[in-house]
């Protein structure tokens, strides 16, 4: 018999009550042990559960899908935003994937002849969207002007090399048979950017030049006008496809002609559209728009038109392309077309990013979408929303 129940036995207390204190104090000693393993030990009533990505995103005030490209270590998500998404995700136990390998670094080469010209506005932003896109993605990158006959493969390694680049951006450049060869051979990841590989041998992201050379034809066209200049001339395969765009949306309507006027570009392009335009005036030949192949060029057609008298957009009307300063500067306002400069230079980061990640994928070409930008000079305003 146990030594307590005895000495209260002696004590002259029941066996019955004798069980029910004996009860009470081993009860007493349970519970005591267990708020001491408790306190030691703590432990929920119901499972753990861990934290989710939809958690984070709540918690540091972003999107789920912002939250799984950070996680996922992928670019194109601003640092700040990056380090409170892992901020969050630490505080809360959910885990991290340590952090890629650092980006290899990219050189972009600029035709220097193009950038220090009237297209430098043009590439200016360009180069922006290139600065801001490598700078979110972790990527060195530096520039360099460059002339484009110039551009043979060991004045682009040198280049790469001092610059301790891997990738290699041509803006504005189409490269030659030599530098082609050699970047084949060599598998440099290479992007165009304001460019296109009809071989597609290399990445590029461009405007959509064909179609926005199409639908800017075609609000001329539906505002009432069916013998229409073209005022264009270069060798690069962006600007043919705007020629392209032009003869398909004027072969689409019975009825239409289109005259194509080849500019050299060896000086002003305003000069030169203005002399081109005032001779195609004067031969009475019944045309009553244009579209040209840039804004700078549409500033000298609008000069000439002016200076024959003519009334704009009533007489004639002009269609500029590019959406560039000027077109903002011009009376009556110029009627364009936009093109988003900076989102290419971002894209074709996004590109070269793919790229380093296979090198022997097949060649990609991203098109920006152009758009309409109304103006004075196209009249009848349901043309400006085609």
């Amino acid at each position: 018999m146990p030594a307590a129940i005895l000495q209260w036995r002696c004590q002259g207390i029941s066996a019955k009550r004798l069980r029910k204190k004996n009860l009470f104090a081993r009860t007493n000693h349970f519970l005591a042990n267990l708020h001491y393993l408790h306190n030691v030990c703590p432990m929920n009533d119901q499972k753990i559960r861990r934290p989710r990505q939809a958690d984070i995103a709540t918690l540091a005030g972003v999107s789920v899908s912002t939250v799984s490209r950070v996680l996922a270590n992928e670019p194109g998500i601003s640092e700040s935003v990056r380090r409170q998404i892992l901020k969050v995700a630490a505080e809360n136990g959910y885990p991290v994937k340590p952090a890629s390998e650092a980006v290899a670094g990219g050189l972009a080469l600029i035709a220097s002849d193009g950038v220090t010209g009237t297209l430098s506005v043009f590439y200016e932003a360009i180069v922006d969207g290139l600065r801001a896109g490598a700078a979110e993605a972790g990527m060195p990158f530096e520039v360099r002007l460059v002339r484009e006959d110039r551009t043979t493969p060991d004045a682009v390694r040198d280049y790469m090399q001092t610059a301790s680049a891997e990738g290699l951006f041509l803006v504005g450049i189409d490269p030659n048979e030599m530098l082609r060869d050699w970047l084949q051979a060599s598998m440099t990841p290479t992007v165009l950017v304001n460019g296109t590989d009809p071989r597609m041998q290399f990445d590029g992201v461009s405007p959509a030049n064909f179609f926005g050379a199409y639908q800017a034809t075609g609000r001329l066209i539906k505002a009432g006008h069916r013998r229409i200049l073209h005022l264009s001339g270069s060798h690069r395969h962006t600007i043919r496809e705007r020629v392209r765009g032009f003869e398909a949306a004027i072969a689409a309507v019975a009825g239409a002609e289109g005259r194509f006027v080849s500019l050299t570009l060896q000086g002003s392009p305003i000069r030169e559209a203005h002399e081109r335009t005032a001779a195609a005036l004067a031969e009475n030949a019944g045309f009553t728009a244009a579209f040209c192949m840039n804004d700078f060029i549409a500033v000298g057609v609008l000069e000439a038109v002016t200076e024959a008298g003519l009334r704009v957009p009533e007489d004639f009307a002009i269609v500029g392309f590019d959406d560039l300063p000027c077109a903002l500067m011009t009376n009556p306002r110029l009627s364009t077309m936009r093109v988003d400069r900076a989102a290419l230079g971002r894209e074709a980061v996004s590109l070269m990013l793919a790229r380093f990640r296979n090198r022997t994928a097949p060649a990609r070409h991203i098109c920006q979408a152009v758009v309409p930008v109304p103006g004075g000079t196209v009249p009848n305003p349901n043309a400006e929303n085609p």
